[in-house]
C-alpha cells in the first residue's frame, strides 16, 4: 500500500551572522509549518517531521530530503511544505531566464533552486510529491506604497528577502554561493536543461504562494496564501483535483498575489485526477 511521508519547514527568522546582521524577523511562518503537519497527521501521513526557525538549517533539509528519497517507493507521496523569505542569487550557470536563481531562505544560509531539483531527482519512479511554498523571490516598493494607500498606517510583512540583504549576504559568502551556483553548469546534472523534467523519475507537483515577480505577504496566525489555502480545504471536506483547488484558493486572493501550479517529471494521470494531499 502506499504511504504518506511530510517535511514542514517554517522560519521566523534567520541567523544574522550568515545574512550580514539581518535577521528576516516573521510571525506566521511557524503557525503555517505546524498546521500543514496536522494536515498531514489527519489524512494518514504515517512519517512526519517538521523543522522550524533554528532547526532549518541547510543541512537538516538536505538531510531529511535525502533519506527520504531513500525511504520513498513507488506510489508512496511526500508532501514538503516551505514557509519563510524566499530569495535570489546570481544566476552563474546561464541556466535562467531573468539571469536569478530562486532561493529557499533557510536559518544558516540558502538552498538554491538547483540544488533543490538535484534532491528531486532522487526521489524513485513512481513517488508522487506535492510542494506547497509559502514565500516571494522578488519585490518593489512601490507594492509597499499600494498598502499603504489602501490599509493606512498598518505595516505589511513580506515573505522575501529585501535585494539589498541578498547583495549583501552574496558577497559575504561569495566563495561558498559561487561553489553551489557554479557546480550545475553544464552536462546532465543541469536541473534546468529541457531534458531534465523529461528524466526525473517522480511526479512533481509545486504550487506556489505568488508568481516569481509577486510578493507573499505573512500574517498574523498564517501567511496569507497558506491561510487562505486551509480555508478551502475546510477541515478536510474539500472534494476537488489539485487544478481545481489552486484555482479556488486563487479566487479568494488578491489580485497582486496570484498562486502558481506547475508539474515536473514524468506525468501521472492518476496523480492529477487525485484529491489533494490524497494517499
Amino acid at each position: 500500500m502506499a504511504k504518506g511521508f511530510s517535511l514542514h519547514i517554517g522560519l521566523n527568522s534567520v541567523d544574522p551572522n550568515h545574512y550580514d546582521g539581518w535577521d528576516g524577523q516573521l510571525v506566521a511562518c511557524e503557525n503555517d509549518a505546524q498546521d500543514m503537519h496536522s494536515l498531514a497527521q489527519s489524512q494518514g501521513y504515517s512519517s512526519r517531521k517538521i523543522l522550524l526557525t533554528k532547526q532549518a538549517t541547510r543541512n537538516a533539509v538536505t538531510k531529511e530530503l535525502t533519506r527520504l528519497s531513500k525511504a520513498m517507493k513507488k506510489g508512496d507521496i511526500l508532501l514538503l511544505t516551505y514557509s519563510g523569505h524566499g530569495g535570489q542569487l546570481p544566476d552563474k550557470n546561464n541556466d535562467e531566464n531573468d539571469h536569478q536563481d530562486e532561493t529557499w531562505v533557510l536559518y544558516d544560509g540558502e538552498i538554491v533552486d538547483d540544488e533543490l531539483y538535484n534532491l528531486y531527482s532522487k526521489f524513485a519512479d513512481g513517488v508522487r510529491i506535492v510542494i506547497l511554498s509559502d514565500s516571494c523571490h522578488s519585490g518593489s516598493v512601490s507594492r509597499d506604497a499600494h498598502y499603504m494607500r489602501t490599509y493606512g498606517s498598518e505595516k505589511r510583512r513580506y515573505r522575501f528577502m529585501p535585494s539589498s540583504v541578498a547583495l549583501r549576504t552574496y558577497l559575504k559568502n561569495k566563495k561558498f554561493y559561487d561553489k553551489i551556483l557554479t557546480q550545475q553548469a553544464g552536462g546532465d546534472n543541469n536541473p534546468k536543461k529541457k531534458t531534465f523534467s523529461a528524466t526525473l523519475k517522480a511526479s512533481v507537483r509545486l504550487i506556489s504562494g505568488c508568481m516569481d515577480n509577486q510578493l507573499s505577504s505573512d500574517g498574523d496566525f498564517n501567511g496569507l496564501f497558506t491561510g487562505t489555502l486551509l480555508q478551502i480545504w475546510n477541515n478536510a471536506t474539500y472534494s476537488g483535483t489539485y487544478t481545481k483547488f489552486v484555482r479556488d484558493i486563487r479566487r479568494q486572493m488578491p489580485p497582486d498575489q496570484t498562486p502558481r501550479h506547475y508539474l515536473i517529471g514524468k506525468h501521472n494521470a492518476a496523480f492529477n485526477k487525485q484529491r489533494p494531499f490524497e494517499i
